[in-house]
């Protein structure tokens, strides 16, 4: 089912609110370089899930997410004011793992591509294992039983 108009006003205004909180209002030091990647918020807008990418190793994602779900009431509250609804969604947050499957893919078409490339290369050399044209065709046409001729 498609989005409503306000739950994507909802989730933009969401966005706007929280990247600016990440890199300025939020002094923790576990919190890496991150961006914001998605917001989805849930139809009826008591929940939404805040997809993030952090630039770094394992030990870097971990401490954001300590550093995020630590937080969380503060964000929330910010988003809360920000928005102005009758109840402020509950707040997740989800790393992103899209750009992790993106250089998996990367990394699968240059293979493939290798391996494209190395049998074209045998192929370039290669002759027929038969006749060049294994087909039989009717050049001399002999005539029909029967023809009066």
């Amino acid at each position: 089912m498609a989005e409503s108009p306000r739950v994507r006003r909802v989730a933009d205004r969401i966005r706007e609110v929280v990247a600016p909180l990440l890199s300025g209002r939020i002094k923790d030091p576990r919190l890496g370089f991150t961006t914001i990647t998605d917001v989805r918020v849930t139809g009826d807008l008591h929940n939404a899930t805040i997809f993030y990418t952090v630039l770094g190793d394992e030990s870097a994602r971990a401490g954001t997410a300590a550093a995020l779900a630590s937080a969380r009431g503060l964000i929330r509250s910010e988003v809360g004011k920000a928005l102005g609804l009758r109840l402020t969604p509950a707040i997740e947050f989800q790393l992103d793992e899209l750009p992790e499957g993106v250089h998996r893919i990367e990394d699968a078409l240059a293979e493939a591509a290798a391996r494209d490339a190395a049998v074209a290369s045998l192929a370039a050399g290669a002759s027929y294992a038969g006749d060049p044209d294994p087909y039989k065709h009717d050049d001399t046409a002999e005539p029909e039983p029967g023809a009066a001729g």
